[in-house]
């Protein structure tokens, strides 16, 4: 499986299809899965496959995802990473609210090291309001980053990255402490952080697209349903299938992390992985949004 190394992060190395586990709780990413076995089996078929690069937060469930991935893969083995995010939390409801002041911030630290179990955080994003899904909330952004750079400083938190953010946010962050990972919503007809993801290519930074799947089956026009389908009928793939593979090599800088929590999906995505689109194709993918006829 392809990996990629972040440029100032020598001894990190993320498996470039990696696995998100939003999905791992229940419906609106809040409570206990339905069927925990099953939740638990997809997580290790992906370990066993050879991911070594997962994705969580503390506010998925709030808590299930890392519980799911502590009882799934620990003792974790050398080489895993297990990336999480800050910076938000959960009302009542389950909406996702900014909470990145200091104190809530070391708060998020400190719940997300008891629930997966571990000593440090190997990567550790801070969820900001640039892409403008999350209201932003009421502490400055350099004084949230300057935060987690004094737990990284004081050994909480190996990497740091941002999520949700725009070139400048990443540019005032990396003033502060590196930058190693910057996870934004990317995908086949939703571009929108093409800025970014072209200065994470310049600085040598990992861009982890998040929802990478989620323009991939809604395609507004029946030119592109139909061009999406000669491709996925050429290769004898999915849908998704050929979504990943765009995104894989639309740029080197690009990791994907689809999650699931259904075995048959699991293993399409894992397949994703070693599909190879070739020139015509990813030449139609890089113009899909342009098929209106």
């Amino acid at each position: 499986m392809q990996t990629l190394t972040p440029t100032n992060a020598p001894d990190l190395t993320l498996t470039r299809l990696g696995y998100g586990a939003m999905q791992l709780p229940g419906p609106g990413v809040w409570g206990p899965p339905a069927d925990r076995p099953c939740a638990l089996a997809v997580v290790r078929r992906a370990a066993d496959a050879g991911v070594t690069h997962f994705d969580t937060s503390a506010a998925y469930g709030p808590d299930v995802a890392n519980a799911l991935l502590r009882e799934a893969l620990s003792p974790y083995p050398a080489g895993l990473t297990i990336a999480t995010k800050v910076g938000v939390d959960r009302a009542p409801d389950g909406t996702f609210l900014a909470a990145a002041s200091p104190e809530e911030l070391t708060a998020q630290i400190q719940q997300n090291l008891a629930t997966l179990g571990v000593d440090r955080l190997p990567l550790v994003y801070l969820r900001v309001g640039g892409d403008g899904l999350l209201p932003p909330g009421p502490t400055p952004f350099a004084e949230s980053y300057a935060a987690l750079a004094e737990l990284r400083a004081q050994g909480l938190i190996s990497y740091l990255g941002l999520s949700g953010c725009t070139v400048a946010q990443l540019e005032a962050a990396e003033a502060i402490a590196p930058v190693v990972a910057v996870q934004n919503r990317f995908f086949l007809f939703d571009r929108g952080s093409a800025d970014v993801l072209g200065e994470c290519e310049r600085r040598g930074i990992a861009f982890v697209p998040y929802f990478p799947l989620a323009a991939g089956m809604e395609l507004p026009h029946a030119a592109q349903r139909a061009a999406l389908q000669v491709l996925a009928d050429r290769h004898g793939a999915s849908h998704a299938q050929v979504t990943i593979a765009w995104l894989l090599a639309h740029s080197p800088a690009i990791l994907a992390i689809p999650g699931t929590r259904n075995p048959a999906h699991l293993e399409e995505n894992l397949a994703a992985a070693d599909l190879e689109l070739d020139a015509s194709g990813l030449a139609t993918l890089n113009d899909i949004s342009t098929l209106t006829g």
